[in-house]
């Protein structure tokens, strides 16, 4: 993997849709690329990461010229992957919008998002941890070097010790693979004192369709005829798996009493 300084004209981008996932009003990503490599992200493709040498200097004018509202830091690309370890572009991120009263919604795979806790408590912030899986076999070849699901969870529950605002990503959710952990991930969810927990369907559009397939193809050739049929006409599932499935999750964000929506 390859670090490459570059200057950025830009860094916060405003968010027209309404937000029902993240509740973002702004979205930034501190780094260009990300080199956890997750098999479902078109970054998996990318061997140079970016670094905006620059960044602070525009993100302290765009705020003097936009309205207070919530910023999604890692909305594409992960804040706290390996290059922040040495760059720390993130936590100088964290500094200026509290020195400017913004809210933030921290989206991240890593464990390293606790060296910034005493940052994060003074901030009005939530930290939604991102687990594809808790099956270390399914989280090895769609997420290879994203630290372990049991890793993530120690970090919500310490962020959560900590009285921070934070909960679980469960996305994408793979059909006929992490689909089949729901009742496990609701209880680990609730063992670790989740608030909410959210989901997304896996979408698989462009290059990174076939890319997918090959995956499925390789480790789990019984269920290829299934994503053909599954992904035929649209870059999402088949409505009709969407719809059973969302009735089954509905079931179990009543029974461990833990929303589909981050509680403001």
């Amino acid at each position: 993997m390859e670090y490459k300084s570059i200057n950025c004209d830009s860094i916060i981008k405003r968010i027209v849709k309404r937000d029902s996932l993240f509740y973002g009003d702004y979205c930034l990503d501190p780094y260009q690329n990300c080199e956890f490599g997750c098999q479902y992200c078109d970054s998996s493709f990318e061997n140079t990461i970016y670094i905006k040498k620059n960044i602070i200097d525009v993100l302290k004018k765009e705020l003097t010229s936009i309205n207070h509202g919530r910023i999604i830091i890692g909305s594409v690309h992960d804040p706290y992957q390996n290059a922040e370890k040495e760059y720390e572009i993130t936590k100088r991120v964290l500094e200026t919008i509290k020195d400017h009263n913004f809210s933030c919604h921290i989206l991240t795979k890593s464990p390293l998002v606790l060296r910034d806790l005493d940052l994060i408590t003074q901030l009005d912030c939530i930290v939604t941890i991102s687990i594809l899986s808790l099956n270390d076999k399914i989280v090895r070849i769609f997420e290879p070097v994203v630290p372990s699901p049991l890793e993530r969870m120690r970090t919500l529950q310490t962020l959560r010790k900590h009285h921070i605002k934070a909960g679980i990503a469960f996305i994408p959710l793979i059909p006929y693979l992490s689909d089949t952990e729901i009742d496990t991930m609701f209880q680990a969810a609730q063992s670790n004192d989740a608030q909410y927990l959210l989901h997304k369907y896996l979408e698989l559009k462009g290059d990174q369709k076939q890319h997918f397939r090959n995956l499925i193809k390789k480790h789990y050739p019984a269920l290829l005829q299934r994503y053909n049929s599954l992904y035929e006409h649209n870059i999402k599932p088949d409505k009709t798996y969407m719809t059973e499935l969302n009735d089954i999750l509905s079931k179990y964000h009543k029974k461990y009493n833990i929303p589909a929506k981050i509680p403001l």
